[in-house]
């Protein structure tokens, strides 16, 4: 990452919780100066206080970039102090959950060049996945900074508006819920079949985190590496019976599960 323009003019964190601190890590172990990055936290951790970053002091009158890490109902009383920074050259960058890009323009300004990002948990170990996307304002310059930026916690991908962010929170910003649950149901139910429950987890875990690194990495898609551990008439077989059937498995399940999560979205957002 190029960290000229941003040591040069500055980089703003708006809020330091686990995602916040996730990416100033990222950034700092990436070569980026503590200098150029200044903070502003209500309960800064002992980490962030030991970073030598710039806590809770005056800002830069015209950093490169604004990001917003604060959680949706703290924006309300967040947003308005950074308001004299709108409508010029900095870019914002937003990774809160639900609020539409309109909401901030009304705040900072319809010119602020200003990008929304939905990150998941997974960032907080650096293999987070982030889907962008900007408004009118935005730039290519912003769109490949705020990528720079958001690749120290993992991948990144653009979508073609605004209007897939609900679809997009709905797969990965909440997903990583899904298959936390998927674990603790398939542990239960090894120890339903005899498994002492620690055992039982420590399959599950590492089960469903293999699997995963492997559909990532593998040439082939899931569907053909499903096809390849399951033989005909075995045990995969039988299992995949249950969970594939059209009414009652996986196929019905999780479309109406994703469909809430893009309902909900929508909702809030409204």
């Amino acid at each position: 990452m190029d960290h000229s323009e941003i040591e040069r003019r500055g980089l703003v964190l708006l809020g330091c919780g686990k995602m916040g601190s996730a990416m100033l890590a990222g950034w700092l172990a990436g070569g980026l100066s503590p200098d150029a990055v200044w903070v502003l936290d209500p309960a800064p951790s002992d980490w962030l206080k030991g970073t030598g970053v710039h806590l809770n002091a005056e800002l830069p009158p015209d950093p490169a970039i604004v990001l917003i890490a604060v959680k949706p109902q703290m924006m309300g009383d967040a947003l308005p102090v950074l308001a004299a920074l709108g409508n010029g050259t900095t870019l914002f960058l937003t990774v809160a959950a639900g609020i539409r890009i309109a909401a901030y323009e009304a705040v900072l300004g319809a010119e602020t060049p200003l990008i929304r990002a939905m990150p998941n948990t997974p960032a907080a170990i650096g293999r987070g996945i982030t889907a962008l996307t900007g408004n009118a304002h935005a730039t290519e310059a912003h769109m490949a900074m705020a990528e720079a930026l958001l690749s120290a916690v993992g991948q990144t991908v653009r979508l073609d508006g605004e209007h897939q962010m609900d679809a997009v929170t709905a797969v990965s910003g909440s997903g990583p819920a899904y298959v936390f649950h998927l674990i603790e149901t398939l542990a239960a139910a090894g120890e339903a079949q005899g498994l002492p429950a620690d055992l039982a987890m420590t399959l599950a875990k590492a089960t469903v985190g293999g699997a995963g690194a492997l559909a990532e990495q593998s040439s082939e898609d899931p569907g053909q590496l499903r096809v390849n551990v399951t033989s005909p008439g075995g045990t995969t077989a039988a299992a995949l019976e249950v969970l594939m059937n059209p009414e009652t498995g996986f196929p019905a399940l999780l479309p109406r599960a994703v469909k809430a999560a893009a309902d909900r979205g929508k909702e809030l957002g409204a």
